[in-house]
C-alpha cells in the first residue's frame, strides 16, 4: 500500500488517498498538480484528493493514526 498525504502551511499532514503502487500514486499527482512555486506551494486540480492543500507527500508505510478506509483508494481523474 502505498499513502499519499496532503499538508499547509500551520495543519499537520493528513491522509489523503491510498494506492496500490508507487507508480498509480506519482501519475495522480501529476495529474492533480496544476502550478508550482518556487517555494514549493502547489496547487491542486478542484475535486482531486490533494484540492485545498499547499503540498503533498508519499510514503510506503502510514505516518498518521488516520483509519486509511475512510479515504479513496486508487482515485483517478475518471471519478471526477
Amino acid at each position: 500500500m502505498h499513502y499519499l498525504y496532503g499538508s499547509k502551511s500551520g495543519i499537520p499532514r493528513k491522509l489523503v488517498a491510498t494506492f496500490d503502487s508507487n507508480e498509480q500514486l506519482l501519475a495522480y499527482v501529476g495529474w492533480a498538480t496544476l502550478s508550482k512555486s518556487a517555494t514549493g506551494v502547489s496547487k491542486f486540480e478542484q475535486g482531486s484528493a490533494l484540492a485545498g492543500y499547499q503540498c503533498w507527500e508519499q510514503s510506503g508505510i502510514q505516518m498518521t493514526n488516520e483509519d486509511s478506509e475512510l479515504v479513496v483508494h486508487n482515485p483517478s481523474p475518471s471519478m471526477l
